[in-house]
């Protein structure tokens, strides 16, 4: 329980040294179950679990067994819409420095209110020296964990949870960070660890890793000698130092010696040939920064020599650095990167990740909480609660200077479905969900963010209106519309802050913080009311479709897809139209479209595909709610199964815009099979099936998939994927090679990235796509 005036004691301190609330910084930490901490020579890390409460919208079928189908004309809604309280589960990471570990300390225990743990896991050298004052401000337990197997804990539970982990550091590139696919499998790798030595760790398997080598001179060499030389005692300020620093005035060159290069060595003559050597023999006095340079070389050459032989004689091209010598750090990444591109002629990459500074912690916390089994799940990076990656750099980025003192965050939430990849991907390690990299990208960056501040007001607006009835959702409506401005100015600086940035990474931080606030569907009445209204339709548009001739009727339907793809709240130029125009309508819709030729068209393949023997099985990833699914989709669904080709819808398992969810596509499919003896007859024999994609975003990352849809997808045969619409076929997956064929179909509804893919806005992509038989093979 809290004391009297405690509180305010520990709140009052930390809010002195530090720029956030400490109840942003320790969030939820009343519901706190189990904690870890990580101590190093200079910060501390926190871990702990809680069980996150938070609103989710459910959706219940009305009875309308005694009906005929449609909605009766009292107006009586498809299906009832309630918001309930859900129980999720979530895990807080916190990075702060040690000279404020007693005033958290204080603060933590002065909010802990239910923690049913008795014991705090430790790693880290600091455990020991803090020990006592853990004990008696928790009143926990101190366990003391294994520095060496925590990291290497922490270190597979990223990789295998946090898409754009790792990255390759690019010191004169547009983009200094590139981030790499996250791999269907992480092992085998190497990890180096510089610390104040440096350690070189194989890691093969969940459970087995061997330090396999080392070196003394690491981390501590270089700052103690730096020290010596500079009479700068800070870490920070030595790095600093050599940033500034020209190492050629102290080290001696090959052509120092030789007067150029030494050709028949294939040595050229920039190459360092001796680390200092120009101290002994010149009669000056050397500059602190010129100095720093060199050590900082001499040092960094020397493990990436040691790091490279390591990894040839191990067989492993996949190296990861990490200790207190990287950090974060531009100017060592810097120097590793050039001394592994150098000893392996860039057969290697030196890669870094982003959450290095964690590992330990997060190590020690999986080791505390085996008992639920944490890796039998699949977490997310929450960006909502996460601070990101921060540029440390102090001539990159003066602004983010001021955050050195300050707290880093990282929340990632248990999601409820395990994630694997489509298992028709063609090679998954070479899978880059999106068509576009914001990161490298400066002029789409620019529009992209402009364009997501402009619709602030109108999500902002819509979210509000979702919530009549309450009262206060104003004022929550305001505070996420604070958050958000405030993560789109963030990555207007720092655009490399949760990896790559995408309109995906923009859209799912949007719908984090929507979350946060308790917003879980703003789109939900919209939805419903769109189903209701293109119910009634339906069987009006079966019937028109099955007047037409065989050719004539493959045409409307891909027309009715398209034209139903752009009933889309989440593009301006449409939800403009809708906010206006109620009454806009399917066939308006189509008059709406580009006529053929298309911007992509390969209709012509595709119907020639379809005069030859029927698909096996179709999976179809859906989008819009309405229009879309039911007058759009649903048509070509239906011709697909009298052909004899079974189908598996894929929608989200949780809500985006106004796209379907797989709750609210069971109802529809229910209402549409009472009226569709063809769709009633395909779901009682299981031809028809519908399944969650796993994914609650308007994106879709093919390798993050709910694992029971992999396990359909290759039950089934499935030999035809479909993916519909502007996020998930042209901001994501337009250039996704599959091994089975595939149509991606989308209406482009923006005006800007219509005409930089060459065409105008309501343009048509219809991409048929055939694995050739070699791709196929492999």
């Amino acid at each position: 329980m809290a004391t009297p005036g405690g509180t305010n004691r520990a709140s009052h301190s930390l809010d002195k040294s530090i720029t956030l609330p400490p109840d942003e910084i320790f969030r939820n930490l009343e519901n706190a179950k189990r904690f870890a901490i990580d101590i190093g020579g200079s910060l501390t890390k926190l871990a702990y679990y809680s069980t996150v409460q938070h609103k989710v919208a459910k959706v219940r079928s009305f009875d309308h067994t005694a009906k005929a189908g449609v909605q009766e004309a009292d107006g009586e809604p498809l299906y009832e819409i309630s918001v309930q309280e859900e129980i999720t589960a979530r895990l807080h990471f916190i990075k702060f420095e040690n000279t404020y570990i007693e005033t958290c300390l204080d603060f933590i225990k002065d909010h802990l209110v239910n923690t049913e743990t008795k014991v705090i896991k430790a790693t880290g050298g600091g455990a020991y020296k803090f020990k006592d004052l853990i004990e008696k401000k928790l009143k926990l337990k101190v366990d003391k964990e294994d520095e060496m197997s925590c990291l290497i804990k922490g270190c597979n539970f990223v990789l295998k949870n946090i898409p754009h982990e790792a990255f390759v550091y690019a010191k004169h590139a547009d983009s200094e960070f590139r981030f790499q696919n996250t791999r269907p499998d992480i092992f085998p790798y190497l990890l180096v660890n510089i610390g104040s030595g440096v350690s070189i760790v194989k890691v093969e398997s969940e459970d087995k890793f061997e330090r396999i080598g080392g070196s003394s001179i690491g981390g501590g060499t270089f700052w103690g000698l730096g020290a010596l030389l500079t009479k700068t005692k800070r870490f920070d300020e030595l790095l600093q130092l050599a940033s500034k620093g020209q190492h050629t005035n102290v080290d001696m060159l090959v052509k120092d010696i030789y007067g150029g290069a030494y050709g028949s060595l294939g040595l050229t003559g920039d190459l360092i040939a001796s680390s200092f050597g120009k101290s002994a023999t010149a009669d000056k006095e050397f500059s602190q920064e010129d100095m720093a340079k060199s050590l900082l070389h001499m040092i960094s050459n020397d493990i990436g020599q040691l790091a490279c032989l390591y990894a040839r004689l191990h067989n492993l091209n996949r190296v990861y650095f990490g200790g207190f010598f990287i950090r974060g750090h531009p100017v060592t990444m810097h120097t590793i990167t050039y001394s592994i591109n150098f000893f392996t002629k860039g057969e290697v990459q030196a890669l870094f990740l982003r959450h290095e500074g964690y590992l330990g912690a997060i190590g020690a916390f999986l080791k505390g909480a085996e008992e639920d089994n944490p890796n039998q799940y699949s977490w997310g990076e929450n960006y909502a609660g996460s601070s990101g990656l921060m540029s440390v750099s102090p001539d990159l980025n003066p602004m983010q200077r001021a955050r050195s003192g300050t707290f880093d965050m990282l929340e990632m939430d248990r999601l409820e479905r395990q994630l694997v990849n489509l298992p028709l991907l063609q090679d998954p390690s070479s899978y880059i969900p999106d068509t576009v990299d914001l990161t490298e990208d400066a002029l789409a960056r620019e529009y992209w963010l402009y364009c997501f501040e402009e619709a602030l007001d109108g999500v902002v607006k819509r979210a509000v209106a979702s919530q009549k009835d309450q009262p206060e959702a104003a004022e929550r409506a305001e505070k996420f519309r604070q958050k958000y401005r405030h993560k789109l100015q963030t990555l207007r600086h720092q655009p490399f802050a949760y990896g790559s940035l995408t309109v995906r990474s923009l859209l799912d931080t949007r719908e984090h913080c929507l979350n946060e606030f308790n917003f879980p569907d703003p789109y939900s009445k919209i939805k419903q009311r769109e189903n209701d209204m293109a119910l009634k339709y339906y069987q009006k548009v079966v019937r028109s479709l099955e007047e037409l001739s065989w050719e004539q009727r493959q045409f409307a339907l891909v027309r009715g897809i398209l034209a139903g793809n752009v009933f889309d709240w989440g593009a301006k130029a449409v939800s403009d139209v809708l906010e206006s125009d109620p009454e806009f309508g399917f066939e308006q819709a189509k008059q709406q479209l580009q006529e053929r030729p298309w911007l992509v068209d390969a209709y012509n393949q595709w119907v020639e595909r379809l005069k030859g023997p029927p698909h096996k099985c179709a999976l179809f990833f859906v989008d819009n709610s309405g229009m879309d699914i039911i007058l759009g989709v649903f048509p070509f669904v239906r011709e697909l199964l009298l052909r004899g080709t079974e189908v598996v819808l894929a929608s989200n398992s949780g809500p985006a815009l106004n796209d379907v969810t797989n709750s609210e596509l069971q109802i529809v499919t229910e209402r549409i099979a009472a009226m569709d003896p063809v769709i009633q007859t395909a779901v009682k024999e299981e031809r028809l099936i519908l399944v969650q994609s796993g994914s609650s975003s308007p994106c879709l990352d093919l390798s993050r998939l709910d694992k029971v849809l992999a396990t359909v997808v290759r039950e089934r045969g499935t030999d035809l994927v479909i993916i519909e619409g502007m996020g998930r076929a042209i901001h994501t997956n337009y250039y996704a090679m599959l091994s089975c064929e595939s149509l991606k179909l989308a209406v482009i509804k923006n005006s800007w990235l219509a005409e930089r893919l060459g065409g105008k806005i309501f343009s048509v992509v219809f991409k048929y796509e055939v694995p050739s038989k070699a791709q196929g093979l492999h």
